[in-house]
């Protein structure tokens, strides 16, 4: 990956690679910007594991006691618990120090504002023009903000999950299920092991271990639980879950030992979800067509939204959705939280399998089928990555043909009748991604291969 000078600034927060592209300065701007933004009021402040987690959490304890701000902190947790512990404490706000994805040498923070939701468009920009004007709102000496350990975090989030009216813990505990559990040495670890055990299941834990240093690439691609693939094969477990930095996101390792990418996670739990409580369903625009098969099969409206779970917040309160989420498997659960919770969703998958009373690989056949390729290119800057996107998006529009359908809810989207490509700018990385489906490997490969020299060829033009 390229070594970018400025952070990554969107609707996931703040990120970057720490000491290069992220510093403690930006970080401390942003807490007394965030700080200001909600007035000072109780913010809710986690870290996930990496080792510079530690560091972030002082600069951002700066910035929030200088605004006045009282500051519960619950230390590792996962995001998704962060942002669940802001909204039954009714803070104005809570801060989570993670790069979740991300490789080890990132960090980055996420905010959320009042009641545990991500914030709106209109709280972005009003946060990025008090960071840019630094209009800091800073209190007198005797009117300085406090420090407060808070330690039920994890237990609050346990027991949201273990009350949920889809959840049948004798059902799942009967089944004596063994399961494999890949938390790639990051905020998962604190949790989900528990959770597993409470629904009676036994557990094999890999890469459990909070230390940060990460034996695993972050994002829990197929190619990266290689030890959980082996480790479901050797012990016989019945399926495997992988967890990504901040344990917002979980992906699925079937009983054979087939890895399954995060697509798969959200088809899984949208239809049982969906078959439980009818409602509509939000995605983004590069998530499978699985999706639009399940929104048929039960009868209810789907919305496609850009990439980005503040926007899939957004779109689900607006048509009261009762399940959200994006093929990277992040899902969300609004009875709980709005925000992607990879924890949830293994007790989610566990009851939807023992409801069908079939292998998780018997699960996945019976599901439509469809093959998807992703690749990224990388990028100098993200003014350069827009600038391409706007080239492309001239060359596309003045040669396009009747039968290609073209969306641009987010970058630009291919729609053909059996086969779609999306290409948008990252939020999270310097990278361009480009998304294919298509009935076979070989042709979403292709599509999304002639769309990359495409691409390349494009960039050549560009001055730098």
């Amino acid at each position: 990956m390229k070594k970018l000078k400025s952070p990554i600034i969107s609707v996931s927060g703040v990120r970057g690679e720490v000491g290069v592209s992220l510093d403690m300065q930006t970080i401390t701007r942003f807490a007394l910007a965030f700080g200001t933004l909600v007035s000072g009021g109780t913010v809710v402040l986690g870290i996930d594991s990496r080792t510079s987690s530690p560091m972030l959490r002082h600069a951002v304890l700066a910035g929030l006691i200088a605004t006045g701000c009282q500051v519960m902190d619950v230390g590792l947790c996962p995001t998704p618990t962060v942002l669940l512990t802001a909204k039954v404490l009714n803070a104005q706000g809570s801060i989570t120090i993670t790069a979740s994805h991300n490789p080890v040498e990132w960090n980055g923070i996420e905010f959320a504002s009042a009641s545990g939701q991500l914030l709106t468009q209109r709280e972005r920009d009003e946060l990025l023009d008090i960071y840019d004007t630094e209009n800091f709102v800073l209190m007198p000496w005797d009117k300085l903000g406090a420090h407060q350990v808070y330690t039920e975090s994890t237990t609050l989030h346990l027991e949201e999950i273990l009350n949920s009216s889809w959840l049948n813990i004798a059902l799942i505990r009967n089944a004596k299920l063994k399961v494999a559990l890949d938390c790639g040495n990051g905020a998962g670890c604190v949790m989900s092991p528990t959770l597993l055990k409470e629904l009676g299941c036994e557990v094999i834990e890999v890469n459990c271990i909070p230390d940060g240093n990460f034996n695993r690439p972050a994002e829990p691609n197929p190619d990266a639980i290689t030890e959980l693939v082996e480790t479901v094969v050797n012990t016989g477990a019945d399926i495997g879950f992988a967890h990504d930095g901040d344990a917002d996101r979980v992906v699925i390792v079937t009983d054979k030992g087939v890895a399954l990418n995060g697509e798969w996670t959200f088809a899984c739990v949208t239809d049982f979800i969906i078959s439980k409580t009818k409602g509509d369903i939000v995605a983004t625009v590069s998530t499978s067509r699985m999706i639009d098969d399940i929104a048929i099969k039960h009868d209810v409206k789907l919305h496609r939204t850009k990439v980005g779970v503040g926007y899939i917040v957004e779109k689900m309160h607006e048509v009261n959705a009762v399940i959200g989420g994006e093929g990277t498997g992040g899902v969300i659960y609004p009875g709980i939280n709005h925000t992607t919770d990879g924890i949830t969703s293994i007790a989610a998958i566990l009851q939807y399998l023992v409801e069908s009373e079939i292998t998780v690989s018997a699960l996945v056949e019976a599901m439509p089928k469809y093959e998807m390729c992703r690749k990224k290119m990388e990028i100098p800057s993200q003014a350069i990555a827009s600038q391409l996107l706007a080239q492309y998006k001239d060359e596309i529009t003045s040669t396009n043909s009747d039968t290609v359908s073209l969306e641009l809810t987010d970058g630009i989207k291919r729609v053909w009748d059996d086969r779609w490509v999306n290409i948008r700018k990252s939020g999270t990385e310097p990278v361009i991604r480009i998304f294919s489906e298509a009935p076979t490997a070989s042709e979403a490969e292709m599509l999304c291969n002639q769309t990359v020299e495409r691409l390349e060829m494009l960039m050549k033009q560009i001055k730098r």
